[in-house]
């Protein structure tokens, strides 16, 4: 399997209900709502063949219908966003060899080339079975927040776990 044969799809997991900030995807910043803002601009990275909302809410899906995007109704039972995504790849029939991207739901202004950074190792080596993106901590707060994931690799760049 060629390079050029292999499909890079984004997959957006967006849920309605969270514990910090209930119904978020639907949060409207300059008048539309926070889910369009990363569809449209994961609809420009050139590399991304396909861009998907995964969601187990109605609302989020109608809104992303109502703007022209593509969406998947997923099981509500979902621990993680990686595992909604891994719902959405089996439910839109993505081949094994497609490279299938996870962009944040809450994330309106990533930017373009972290898609191209988190895709472009799997695009060149088609053994490794995932690659993500870490940033180093630099305040000190962040040490002890759960809700930042910290990543421990070896000296190959190589991650060993997250935690």
């Amino acid at each position: 399997m060629s390079e050029s044969d292999t499909r890079v799809v984004a997959v957006i997991p967006a849920r309605y209900h969270s514990n910090r900030f209930e119904g978020k995807p639907l949060a409207l910043i300059n008048g539309k709502p926070m889910i369009q803002h990363v569809v449209e601009r994961a609809s420009q990275v050139e590399l991304l063949s396909r861009v998907v909302v995964a969601t187990d809410d109605e609302r989020i899906a109608k809104q992303v219908r109502d703007f022209g995007g593509e969406v998947v109704l997923t099981r509500s039972d979902h621990v993680s966003g990686t595992d909604r995504l891994a719902e959405a790849a089996d439910l839109l029939d993505i081949e094994e060899h497609d490279v299938v991207v996870n962009i944040q739901g809450d994330q309106p202004l990533f930017p373009a080339e972290v898609v191209e950074q988190v895709a472009g190792p799997l695009l060149q080596d088609p053994a490794l079975p995932m690659s993500t993106l870490i940033y180093k901590i630099i305040r000190s707060e962040e040490i002890n927040d759960p809700n930042h994931v910290k990543t421990v690799f070896d000296c190959n760049n190589n991650a060993l776990y997250f935690s």
